[in-house]
């Protein structure tokens, strides 16, 4: 175990993994998401692909937890329950893709969603259709597969929420709790089939710390009245953050 930790704190650009964790966190305290969106670019640019969805939601499963309770008060857990059992349906599909994909082909399509969701809710479209349980589910399967193919679960839930008549608060807390229960399935899909390795676990518990301090500090600064403010300024870090992971600049 000594030599595995000592391989995966040597890894060459940690410091990016620190600094996606520690931004991405600061994003998902106070917008409900953005995990991902920010991590991924950053984590693509030093390790592969499996490793970037291990080492996430590793981190992502401890970061957010002092949130969850907040969360369980604010959101609905009936309607997690049928975006989560959509996702378990088709995250296996995503992954038997992201495994047949190069790195830098997983790093093209990570950027680019990642700057797509935000150009897209800027738009200001709008769902006027009920919340109703095919269209939960709908999403869920859809945030499922994206989540396997290019670990970005969230793109198809924050779209739904976002551009539905849901409270900001509640759009945080749901956001947030099935994101979190997304982890929590892929980690047993990936423990399943066996893609588990120690140097992205321990890469994964490493960035908790980070990814933590940024949600406390995320969500000490979250006030309801302020939401436009934090959306604009999730959109603005995670187009950054998404360009600079582009393998252009390599």
């Amino acid at each position: 175990m000594p030599d595995i930790v000592s391989q995966a704190l040597g890894i060459e650009g940690l410091w990016l993994l620190v600094l996606g964790a520690a931004l991405s966190g600061v994003v998902r305290g106070f917008s409900g998401f953005g995990t991902a969106l920010i991590f991924i670019p950053f984590a693509a640019m030093v390790v592969p692909p499996v490793w970037v969805l291990i080492i996430l939601v590793i981190m992502d499963m401890i970061g957010p937890a002092p949130n969850l309770p907040r969360a369980f008060r604010d959101g609905d857990p009936g309607q997690v329950g049928w975006l989560l059992l959509g996702s378990a349906l088709f995250l296996p599909l995503g992954l038997a893709v992201l495994v047949r994909v190069s790195p830098d082909l997983f790093r093209y399509a990570v950027s680019g969603l990642a700057i797509a969701v935000p150009l897209i809710l800027s738009l200001g479209l709008r769902y006027t259709g009920p919340m109703s349980r095919p269209v939960m589910a709908g999403t869920g399967a859809a945030s499922g597969f994206l989540g396997g193919v290019a670990g970005l679960p969230g793109p198809p839930v924050i779209l739904l929420y976002m551009s539905a008549p849901v409270p900001p608060a509640s759009i945080r807390a749901n956001t947030m709790l099935y994101l979190y229960g997304y982890d929590i399935l892929l980690l047993g899909l990936l423990a399943v089939q066996a893609r588990l390795e120690w140097v992205p676990v321990v890469l994964g518990l490493a960035m908790a710390l980070p990814n933590i301090i940024g949600n406390l500090l995320g969500a000490w600064v979250f006030e309801p009245s302020r939401a436009r403010l934090y959306r604009g300024v999730a959109y603005v870090v995670i187009i950054a953050a998404a360009i600079s992971g582009l393998p252009i600049w390599d």
